[in-house]
């Protein structure tokens, strides 16, 4: 499954409305750790398809950003009904990923 980018219209019906695990990354553009964590989100998603992943701009989305305290790029939230379940901050290896569903 390709990964989502998320927008303040699209966030809802992409994470809080869904049953499943829903990995979001939230990034920046002009951050390097993102920028290294990217490749390896992609492979996860594309291993992953029971997970649905997305991606969360904190430069576009400031409000989102501040709603779920992030603090730091990037930062992964795991939702579960509309819930956070879980979250990790940095770059992390797909075994973390995995570990997270």
């Amino acid at each position: 499954m390709s990964i989502i980018t998320l927008t303040n219209d699209s966030f809802s019906r992409h994470v809080l409305t869904q049953p499943g695990p829903v990995f979001v990354d939230f990034y920046a553009g002009w951050c390097g750790p993102c920028q290294a964590f990217a490749p390896i989100l992609e492979d996860f998603a594309m291993a992953h398809p029971e997970v649905r992943v997305c991606k969360a701009d904190v430069d576009a989305l400031p409000e989102k950003a501040a709603e779920y305290s992030i603090q730091s790029v990037p930062t992964l939230l795991v939702f579960r009904d509309g819930a956070v379940v879980n979250r990790a901050a940095g770059v992390l290896t797909a075994r973390q990923l995995a570990a997270l569903v």
